[in-house]
């Protein structure tokens, strides 16, 4: 194991060999924190692990910065359930094991095609703001303060976390882009060709970094990946007055139902998504604009259609008047059983430990259930296979992070929810070789694959750019990957997309 010098925050290097198709893989693993600055000065420290094939010519080998979402989650659900050397054995539909939890070779690794870099954001996993940067801008707050008076402050009131000022939508994609430029910088990586992969939240940050890389850090994408992403957050709320965000979910609804036995309109995915797709943009959406403007009769007859196909009563869905929300949904397709729905993956299930009250009160298997086994895969790989040695804790996915982001933009006079497909339409026009590629579960709750399918429909592109944007979704919910099938489907359609984006480079 190398260490470098004490300059330079600890990188720990191990060696590792990895199976590809039968065939032996060198690489090496550099576990470690990278520092950024302000004016100078350290400002935080951000953990990472890089896996970089060995005896390779690195300008020339596609290197790939991932990160997952919350906010507030470390990077750990992509390191250790998909695309690293390594992987949770989940079973073969993505069903939860028992503890302990079991590490096999990943045989869907990204790493015959990309070097791969896994970023925990500041206040995730071992990334921490500096506590020198914080008490110097403390005392400078104090020295500034002593000639006007100081008002009375209650004693019992907790100073935010040093971390803070890094949990805001800007702050964080420039921390981001800090990093990136660093690590190309460290590593004499700046000719090789850059890609980016987020999920769920860190799928808008790839939408937003693909800009900001290319037009503030100087840094040139090859491709962006979105895995099940947040794009725009206006399609995440649920009220009255919203149209869109329930057509959107409506087809997730029906291939939950169909998985269940519940879907009144067939059990076969090909048939029936495009069937639930055309009636949420053809039935439901002008049910739900017209609200009671619209017969009764022909109000009555979309809700017992729209029932048959989630598998809920007509008199439910009346009630609802169309309006059928994810938690209701989860609670109610499987009541009769005392079974509730995950919402990350609503192909799982729980037993409902409270049936008669009125809400759900249980943890979400799909959100509780594996904190376990990520918790447990990363910090045995990291302290026992890649060596690294330090006291921290592993934040897996910190709520303290989430529950402080600030969404506001700075300086910006925008109402409403933020959202980022703009830049991604942005960066497309700015950088014409862009590959762009967009993956979902058609079980997934929280960020329905239907709401980016509405999205890249909207984004008017030119015909020129079209063929760079790819949607595929899989069997599975949020973390789709965690089914054997759909994660060995991904692995051979991202073979081939990098294989394109990078084609340039062998003529």
């Amino acid at each position: 194991m190398a260490v470098e010098p004490k300059s330079t925050p600890a990188l720990h290097v191990t060696e590792h060999i990895f199976t590809a198709g039968g065939e032996p893989f060198p690489y090496k693993a550099l576990a470690g924190w990278q520092r950024l600055f302000r004016r100078e000065k350290p400002v935080a420290e951000i953990f990472h692990v890089a896996y970089l094939q060995q005896d390779s010519d690195p300008q020339h080998r596609p290197l790939t910065f991932v990160f997952n979402g919350g906010p507030g989650a470390a990077s750990a659900y992509l390191h250790m359930g998909s695309l690293g050397p390594k992987r949770i054995r989940f079973g073969p539909n993505g069903s939860l094991p028992p503890s302990p939890v079991q590490l096999v070779d990943n045989a869907e690794s990204w790493l015959p095609f990309t070097d791969l870099v896994f970023v925990d954001p500041v206040g995730t996993g071992f990334s921490r703001a500096l506590t020198e940067d914080s008490q110097s801008s403390k005392a400078s707050q104090e020295a500034a303060a002593t000639s006007a008076p100081k008002p009375a402050q209650p004693q019992d009131k907790e100073e935010p976390p040093k971390e803070a000022p890094f949990w805001d939508v800007e702050r964080d994609l420039q921390s981001l882009g800090e990093f990136i430029q660093g690590f190309l910088s460290r590593h004499k990586r700046w000719l090789s060709p850059i890609f980016i992969a987020g999920e769920s939240y860190g799928g808008f940050r790839v939408a937003r970094l693909a800009k900001e890389l290319q037009s503030k850090f100087g840094v040139g994408l090859s491709g962006a990946i979105l895995i099940s992403p947040a794009l725009e957050f206006g399609l995440l709320e649920t009220n009255d007055y919203n149209l869109s965000t329930w057509a959107m979910l409506f087809p997730s609804y029906v291939a939950t139902a169909a998985h269940h036995g519940r879907c009144g309109w067939g059990e076969d995915l090909q048939i029936l998504l495009p069937k639930a797709e055309n009636f949420a943009r053809q039935r439901l959406l002008p049910l739900l604009a017209m609200g009671e403007a619209m017969p009764e009769a022909e109000r009555q007859a979309i809700y017992a259609e729209m029932a048959a196909g989630i598998g809920l009563s007509a008199e439910y869905v009346a009630h609802k008047g169309g309006r059928i929300d994810p938690a209701s949904f989860a609670r109610e397709l499987l009541r009769s059983q005392r079974l509730v729905l995950g919402l990350y993956d609503a192909s799982v299930t729980t037993v409902d430990p409270f049936p008669d009250r009125p809400t759900f009160e249980g943890s979400d298997p799909t959100l509780d259930g594996i904190d376990r086994l990520f918790t447990a895969a990363i910090n045995s790989h990291l302290r026992e296979t890649l060596q690294v040695e330090t006291e921290l804790t592993y934040h897996l996915l910190n709520l303290e992070v989430f529950k402080s982001w600030r969404f506001t933009p700075k300086g910006e006079l925008k109402q409403g929810f933020i959202g980022a497909m703009d830049e991604l339409r942005s960066s497309m026009a700015l950088n014409p070789h862009m590959q762009v590629s967009i993956h979902h579960g058609f079980y997934d709750l929280v960020t329905p694959y239907f709401a980016s399918n509405h999205l890249v429909d909207l984004m008017k592109l030119d015909p020129r750019l079209k063929a760079n944007l790819r949607l595929r979704h899989y069997r599975g919910g949020h973390m789709f990957y965690t089914w054997d099938p759909s994660r060995a489907e991904w692995f051979a359609e991202m073979r081939e997309f990098y294989r394109q984006a990078t084609a340039s480079l062998s003529r």
